[in-house]
C-alpha cells in the first residue's frame, strides 16, 4: 500500500460525481449551477459559560442545500473537525439520498465545532440550546428538520425540540427527528441506518450470487451505525471477521461473536479496545482484508487513490457518508469491486426519520414491525431502481444513483420555479 496521504475535499467528490451524471442527463448550465450550490449557508457564533465558570465561544453551521422535494432534512454533528466544506457536501448528499429513496424531503446538514468527549452533559445541553436559538427562524417542521449525526443523539434532539418549542410558545414535536420515544421519537429509529445497511448488503450479495452464510464482512467503525450493521448481519449468518473503533481494530478469521462484543463494548466505556477473542491489527489493515464485504461506517475519504488498488473486498457498502473519494471510483471499478453508494446504502436513517416526522405530523404511533416492513420495502425498491438505471446507462450504481436523484430534483426545481414565477406575476398584476 502507498504511504501517500491523500485527503480529497468531500464537496469536490460530490461535484465530480454530480458532473458525470449531469453530463449524461445533458442538464443545462442554469439548473446545473443551481443544484450544485446550496440555497442557504448559515454560520452562527454563540457563547456559553462552561462548568468551570469560563465563557467559551463556539461556531456552528447549517447548510440548506435544496428544498425542491420538500422541507430540508439532515443531521447535526458535534466534532472538532467540522468545517463548512464538509457540511456543504453532507447537505448535498442528503438531497440526493432523499431523492433516490423517494422521501419527500430536501437536503440539509449542520454542525458545531467542538469535542463532545470533553464536554459535560450540562455543557452539551447549553451548546444545543444556544445553537437552536440562533437558528430558530430556520428550523421548522415544514422548513428544515434536523436529526442526530456524529457526536449527537436523542438527548441533543430532545433539547433542540424543547428550546425550539420554548421560542415558539408551544410544543412542536415535528421540528426534529431522532428523539427519545417519550419526546415523540419513533420505534426503530436508533437502529434504522444500521438496519438499512444490512438490508442493502444482503441485496448486494444476492446480485453477486454470494450466500450470506458463506460471506465474510469487515466493518470500519463501531458507533451506532457500525454496531447495528454488525449485529443485524451477524444475526443473518454472515461472518464478521473484523471491526474497529477509534481505539482499536480487531480481527478474527473465524468470526467475532457480535452480541458478546457489544456487551464488552458497553461494559468497557463504549470501547472495543482489549476485547479478548480476537487480535489487534492496524486500523488501515482492516480496509485491505480479503473479505466479501467491506463496510466503512466511520468518516469520509478512508478509501482514496492511495489505497484503492490494495482493496480486496468484492463489495463495498458505504455506511458512512463519502468514505470512498471520487478519485478512487475508477480504480475500484477497474478491479470489479461493487460499490454500493452512501446515498443508497445508508438511507435507512433518513427513511425512518421521515416515518418519525410523519407520525408526529399525523399524531400517530407506529409499531416497530410496521416501521421495519415499510423501511425494507422502500430500500428494496430503491436498490432495484438504481441497478436498473445502472444497466440502462451502462454506469456504476453510484452514478446511476446520481442520475436518478438529479433527474428528480431538476424536474421538481423547474416546476417550483415556474410556480413561484407565476405567483409573482399574479401579484404584480394586482
Amino acid at each position: 500500500m502507498s504511504s501517500e496521504i491523500i485527503k480529497q475535499n468531500p464537496f469536490q467528490s460530490m461535484i465530480d460525481r454530480f458532473n458525470i451524471a449531469a453530463d449524461i442527463l445533458k442538464l443545462d448550465n442554469p439548473i446545473r449551477q443551481k443544484l450544485q450550490r446550496a440555497e442557504k449557508q448559515i454560520v452562527v457564533n454563540f457563547s456559553i459559560v462552561l462548568d468551570n465558570g469560563i465563557e467559551q465561544n463556539f461556531e456552528g453551521y447549517r447548510v440548506i442545500h435544496n428544498t425542491a422535494l420538500g422541507p430540508s432534512k439532515g443531521g447535526i454533528r458535534y466534532d472538532s473537525a467540522v468545517n463548512l466544506e464538509e457540511v456543504k457536501a453532507l447537505a448535498a448528499w442528503m438531497t440526493w439520498k432523499s431523492a433516490v429513496t423517494g422521501i419527500p424531503f430536501g437536503g440539509a446538514k449542520g454542525g458545531i465545532i467542538c469535542d463532545p468527549s470533553t464536554l459535560s452533559k450540562r455543557e452539551l445541553e447549553k451548546i444545543t440550546r444556544a445553537y437552536t436559538k440562533s437558528l430558530s427562524d430556520i428550523f421548522g417542521p415544514q422548513k428544515d428538520v434536523p436529526a442526530p449525526d456524529m457526536g449527537t443523539g436523542p438527548d441533543e434532539m430532545g433539547w433542540l425540540m424543547d428550546e425550539f418549542s420554548l421560542v415558539h410558545g408551544k410544543t412542536i414535536h415535528g421540528v426534529v427527528t431522532g428523539k427519545h420515544l417519550h419526546a415523540g421519537g419513533s420505534l426503530g429509529r436508533v437502529e434504522a441506518t444500521g438496519k438499512g445497511v444490512s438490508i442493502i448488503t444482503l441485496l448486494a450479495l444476492e446480485k453477486l450470487k454470494l450466500r450470506p452464510a458463506k460471506s465474510s464482512v469487515a466493518i470500519q467503525g463501531f458507533g451506532n451505525v457500525g454496531l447495528h450493521s454488525a449485529l443485524f448481519l451477524f444475526e443473518k449468518g454472515l461472518k464478521i471477521v473484523a471491526v474497529s473503533d477509534i481505539s482499536e481494530a480487531l480481527y478474527n478469521p473465524d468470526g467475532i461473536n457480535v452480541p458478546e462484543l457489544i456487551l464488552y463494548y458497553n461494559l468497557n466505556n463504549k470501547s472495543i479496545k482489549g476485547y479478548p477473542n480476537s487480535k489487534a491489527i492496524k486500523h488501515e489493515e482492516l480496509l485491505l482484508l480479503e473479505v466479501d464485504v467491506l463496510i466503512p461506517a466511520a468518516k469520509e475519504d478512508v478509501i482514496t487513490r492511495a489505497n484503492a488498488n490494495d482493496v480486496r473486498a468484492k463489495i463495498i457498502v458505504e455506511a458512512a457518508n463519502g468514505p470512498v473519494s471520487s478519485d478512487a471510483d475508477i480504480i475500484l471499478q477497474d478491479k470489479n469491486v461493487l460499490v454500493i453508494p452512501d446515498i443508497l446504502a445508508n438511507a435507512g436513517g433518513v427513511t425512518v426519520s421521515y416515518f418519525e416526522w410523519l407520525q408526529n405530523t399525523l399524531v400517530e404511533v407506529w409499531g416497530v414491525n410496521q416501521v421495519n416492513i415499510r423501511l425494507e420495502k422502500i430500500l428494496e425498491k430503491s436498490f432495484e431502481t438504481v441497478f436498473h438505471a445502472a444497466k440502462k446507462y451502462n454506469v456504476s450504481p453510484r452514478i446511476a444513483s446520481y442520475i436518478l436523484a438529479l433527474q428528480k430534483v431538476a424536474e421538481r426545481q423547474t416546476v417550483k420555479e415556474v410556480i413561484e414565477a407565476t405567483g409573482k406575476y399574479k401579484q404584480n398584476q394586482n
